[in-house]
């Protein structure tokens, strides 16, 4: 019970702290949310501060390119908080952008009450261990979705907690039906990484044409921040795709014969519903040398990750070739390929809910015994 009213700015950077975003918002009903999101947290009357597609960028080289706007944003966000004086900062994702709002208002010193809670553990395990103190420097509180990454925050004193995977919840009220004919392309959220895969996608589609596919459908899912540059882009396209609106993507998937995605949440959403999937992605080469240099995982994908094996096969960098793709297409129609796929994300399901608790109340009932 709320004994006062809260004031939440909440602040996400893409598409799928979006999602959470909106569904903490809907889990604290007479809490005043103010802040950053985008179309699913506006649905839950969140007027974003500005555009949520600003915070869209990855890879180091390519955030350099975007400094000058991203700089400006952080900016605006400090004062934004200051001037809002809220209860709780809460932070979805997007690390980078989340410790620079946050550093910038503690060190005005001007918000004493203020509490600094962050939801998805940044990848320490990945590369950089030791960054894990730089955050329990500055947050009071962090989510994590798996129970392994608890003890790289707690080690420095971050008060840490396992929530699940938010985007396990629900998946299942999703019936498959792989037999229909559908190869699902989707080139990401953030505009860098869609220019990049578009074309990439686009030769994939007209060799698979040339390559006895020519019954099957194409579609792609669209997300708000580069729906009408992939209309744009697929309509110059030989064999057009179906364009479909991001909120409809689950029973897609679920539809979907075989998959072709870009690394990222899509992929853990696939591994959840069991979709046979091929991941894809290019950077900026300076970004994919320094990755190679700096990680200390072998793989992108999450499922890859959590069951330390390779379940999803990974074309990266250089590997992320039409002929390439085609060739895994080709290995993913093959009976015991798929059967061998199948059995290896039923087995990853355990890894994926941390308690019968939907993520988003978990947040959300924790961040309440806060105030």
């Amino acid at each position: 019970m709320i004994k006062k009213k809260v004031k939440i700015f909440i602040i996400a950077g893409e598409v799928s702290g979006d999602v959470l975003g909106a569904k903490i918002i809907q889990e604290m009903p007479g809490v005043n949310f103010v802040g950053i999101g985008g179309q699913h947290m506006e649905s839950c009357g969140l007027k974003s501060l500005f555009p949520m597609s600003d915070l869209s960028v990855m890879g180091i080289f390519e955030v350099l390119g975007h400094v000058k706007v991203l700089t400006t944003r952080i900016k605006q966000t400090i004062d934004a908080i200051l001037s809002e004086k809220p209860d709780i900062v809460l932070t979805i994702d997007s690390p980078g952008f989340a410790k620079a709002v946050v550093k910038g208002v503690q060190k005005t010193g001007l918000l004493k009450h203020t509490k600094y809670f962050h939801v998805v553990a940044p990848q320490v395990w990945a590369w950089r261990p030791k960054r894990a103190k730089k955050y329990a420097k500055i947050f009071d509180k962090l989510y994590a979705f798996f129970d392994f990454e608890i003890p790289y925050f707690t080690k420095y004193g971050l008060d840490t907690i396992a929530v699940g995977h938010p985007i396990s919840d629900g998946l299942d009220k999703y019936k498959s039906n792989t037999s229909d004919k559908i190869i699902t392309i989707v080139p990401g959220s953030r505009m860098s990484e869609v220019k990049k895969l578009l074309p990439v996608f686009q030769k994939t589609v007209d060799m698979l044409m040339n390559s006895g596919y020519r019954d099957y459908k194409f579609v792609i899912p669209t997300v708000e921040t580069t729906a009408e540059y992939v209309r744009k882009h697929t309509e110059k396209w030989s064999t057009k795709p179906d364009l479909i609106p991001g909120t409809e993507r689950y029973q897609l998937y679920a539809n979907t014969y075989i998959a072709i995605v870009a690394s990222g949440t899509v992929s853990a959403e696939l591994a959840m519903m069991h979709i046979p999937t091929i991941v894809v992605y290019k950077m900026n080469p300076l970004s994919i040398m320094l990755g190679h240099i700096l990680l200390r995982v072998k793989w992108a994908s999450l499922v890859n990750i959590l069951m330390d094996k390779t379940i999803y096969p990974e074309l990266l960098g250089g590997h992320a070739k039409p002929d390439a793709i085609v060739d895994w297409v080709q290995q993913l129609t093959l009976p015991h390929v798929r059967k061998r796929m199948l059995q290896e994300l039923k087995n990853a399901d355990k890894k994926w809910k941390q308690s019968k608790a939907n993520p988003a109340s978990v947040i959300a009932k924790d961040i309440l015994a806060h105030l």
